[in-house]
Order: structure tokens, then sequence, then C-alpha cells
């Protein structure tokens, strides 16, 4: 059985390391913010200016004066703080953060990710995508394994314009969890569920497997 968004983002919080400064992209990486471990002290930057970001308000207590990058309501933990996006953005190129999550159209089989635009189609701005995974040094992508059609979006090309080269480390889909190496996608686990071959057959870029692929531990 496939995951959820939510099931991705689960996934991907167990990432998460005790210190770490964290950057949310746009889409399924906002959920991984609900989701962090007991135990887990991170600070999540959002490139709007905000780093302490918390999980979502509950119904009736969002305030429309603190919002993500995505324009979502958000809450804030104790101790964080606000400022201004040449600040934000001197945070993100001058390395200041551990790890990225960002949600992704395609990746390829090295690393190559396109997410910011579909040809033919409006887009409001490339956003701060093309910096983060410039700077970044581990970047995550929370995306699902194949679109609306049917049709892998993990590919030994990508199509669509892209935002940056050879960047992505990992990838966590509804149907698994890989790493991005010289030799392709190594497939790490899979969803519950979810067989090997079910993987292949979603993946048109090259896949490793190598020996017996453990199921995802999601709670």
């Amino acid at each position: 059985m496939a995951l959820d968004k939510i099931g991705i983002a689960k996934r991907i919080a167990k990432e998460l390391k005790d210190g770490y400064f964290v950057n949310l992209g746009i889409g399924i990486p906002t959920l991984v913010a609900n989701y962090i471990p007991e135990g887990i002290d991170v600070d999540i930057q959002s490139e709007n200016g905000v780093l302490g970001m918390g999980p979502f308000p509950y119904e009736g207590e969002e305030d429309a004066d603190i919002i993500n990058a995505g324009k979502q309501t958000i809450t804030t933990l104790p101790g964080a703080s606000f400022f201004d996006s040449a600040m934000s953005f001197s945070m993100i190129r001058g390395k200041h953060v551990d790890l990225t999550i960002l949600g992704a159209m395609e990746v390829s089989d090295q690393g190559d990710i396109a997410n910011w635009k579909i040809p033919g189609k409006m887009v409001k701005g490339m956003g701060g995508a093309m910096d983060l995974v410039a700077s970044a040094e581990n970047i995550i992508v929370a995306m699902m394994h194949v679109n609306k059609a049917g049709e892998s979006k993990l590919l030994k090309q990508c199509t669509l314009p892209l935002t940056g080269v050879k960047c992505v480390k990992k990838i966590v889909t509804e149907l698994a969890v890989l790493d991005v190496t010289d030799r392709g996608f190594k497939l790490l686990e899979r969803a519950p569920g979810v067989s090997v071959q079910e993987i292949i057959d979603a993946t048109e870029g090259a896949l490793v497997v190598e020996g017996e692929i453990p199921e995802m531990v999601i709670d």
C-alpha cells in the first residue's frame, strides 16, 4: 500500500538530527514540521524570514501574519525569530542550513532536480529553490514516484527546466526511500505492502537493488 503525503512526511522526519537547522520547501515538505520525533530539537527555517517554525496551527488559532514561504499559516516555537529576506538568504547562501527538504516534479538518476517551472504554465517566480540547491550539502526530496498518468518522475534525464544539477542526496516517495549514487537510484526501503517489482516498474532511471529490501518504519 503506497504512502500518502502524510506518510512521506513522517518518514522524512526520521532523517532529522538533533541540533539541525532545516529548510522546508513548499508542498509535502511543510508537513514534516508536524512530525518531528520526540527528543529531537531542530530549528526550522523558512526563506520568507522565519527561524523556529512549529507545526501548523489548529483551526481557529491561525494568525494570518505568521506564514511560511508557501503562504500557509504556521506556529512558532519559543525563541523563534523573524528577519528580512536578505538575512534569510544570507543564512541559506552561507551554508548555515544543515538539511533542505524540497518537493520536485522530476529527479534524474544523477541527482538533478526540476521543481520550479512547467513550460507553458504560469509561474509566480522561481522562489528560493535555486539558492537552496546551490548552497545546501544535504538535500532530501519529498515527491510522488509517478505522475497522475502513472508515468515515472524518477528519470534518466529530467525533461523540465532544471533547478539544480547533481545535488539531490535522498528521495522519499509514496513507494520507496532511495539514495542517489554514482550508479543511479539505490533502493533502501519500500513502503509497507509495496513490492520491489512495483518500484522497478515505476522507476525510469537506473535503479540499484541489492539484497533484501526492508519495509519502511513510519510510526
